[in-house]
């Protein structure tokens, strides 16, 4: 464990001019004592570490020296390809070792070029989940990417609707989707894969046991064809709608885009009206209310005639909260509204 220290110490003086005992008290999770007691160690194993004195001091390494310790492992060096997604990497418990990669790079650069992660890092970063959502890590996640790294055969226990299955498993990939976690598997002794959400895990176990991996699996090519059959495999239901030209414009915001866009490339061209009339693939009727509903006045429901149904229903409760004869006490007017949320 010390070693592994010393050496990091050595690499992130090696990468920078020089930097405080707080500094690498921070960057190597120790006390300011243990960072001297550090120094001390690696001046009497012949690394030429020097102290700084006083306010503005600090330890640097002199004479230039380099250190040949910059050999990325297997393990740093996977990492290090998923360093632009930091919050990835720490649910997948690979935050150490990215780091560790980060640096090995970083001591064999030219000095001019030392900055680079730094930039990089200020000018991309990912944010995967879905505004307004709070994402959850599983707590199985690093187990599973552990398995992942290392190809190695998990038996866990998943929950599907109201029951616990379990399963054998070859886990061949992760994928953060939405900010929600999957794992594409093969389960033992069958050809075909699968996807299991992470969350829904509520036991793994990872034992000696590998497996060969099927080189012809294409991870990105596997979940794009997942992920149109799951969109698709949804679309049960249709209804038929007339859209305006901003109700045709904005479609592909309100439903699922390549269906919208199938659905218009299929209609007949626009009415005398400019109105255009097209069947739309749709989740079900209660979902595509809240979806339609997204684009207010641009939309008229021709059937199913039990969701038109319904949209002429909110259309008269609209009509009754807009209308210019309203009760006293409910106007707009300047000092109607008043109260906490907009001051008084």
């Amino acid at each position: 464990m010390r070693a592994a220290r010393l050496i990091k110490m050595v690499l992130l003086l090696q990468s920078r001019p020089s930097m405080t005992a707080a500094e690498l008290a921070r960057e190597l999770e120790v006390s300011e004592r243990t960072v001297t007691r550090d120094a001390q160690a690696l001046s009497e194993a012949g690394v030429p570490v020097y102290a700084d004195r006083g306010r503005a001091g600090g330890y640097r390494l002199i004479g230039g020296y380099r250190t040949r310790l910059t050999g990325l492992h297997r393990g740093e060096a996977e990492a290090l390809f998923l360093s632009g997604v930091p919050g990835a990497l720490r649910e997948m418990g690979l935050e150490d070792a990215a780091s560790a990669a980060r640096l090995k790079v970083s001591a064999a650069l030219l000095p001019s070029l030392r900055d680079a992660s730094r930039t990089a890092a200020q000018r991309f970063h990912l944010d995967a989940p879905n505004w307004f959502k709070d994402p959850k890590t599983p707590g199985l996640l690093p187990a599973v990417a552990d398995a992942v790294w290392d190809d190695r055969r998990v038996t866990v226990r998943y929950r599907r609707e109201d029951s616990e299955v379990d399963r054998d498993l070859e886990p061949y990939g992760l994928v953060l989707k939405a900010g929600v976690w999957y794992l594409c598997a093969r389960v033992v002794g069958r050809e075909s894969f699968r996807v299991y959400r992470i969350d829904r895990f509520t036991a793994v176990d990872a034992g000696d046991g590998r497996f060969e991996r099927d080189e012809e699996f294409d991870l990105p090519a596997f979940w794009d064809e997942r992920a149109e059959q799951f969109a698709r495999s949804i679309l049960r239901a249709e209804v038929v709608v007339r859209l305006s030209a901003d109700g045709v414009r904005r479609l592909p915001y309100a439903v699922d885009p390549q269906s919208a866009r199938e659905a218009l490339s299929d209609a007949d061209e626009p009415g005398d009206d400019g109105w255009l009339t097209l069947t739309l693939p749709v989740e079900s009727d209660d979902v595509a209310h809240t979806q339609l509903s997204i684009l207010g006045p641009e939309v008229e429901v021709l059937a199913p005639a039990s969701l038109r149904a319904r949209f002429t229903d909110d259309a008269r409760r609209l009509a009754g909260l807009y209308g210019t004869q309203r009760r006293t006490g409910h106007g707009v007017g300047p000092g109607a509204l008043r109260g906490p949320l907009y001051g008084t």
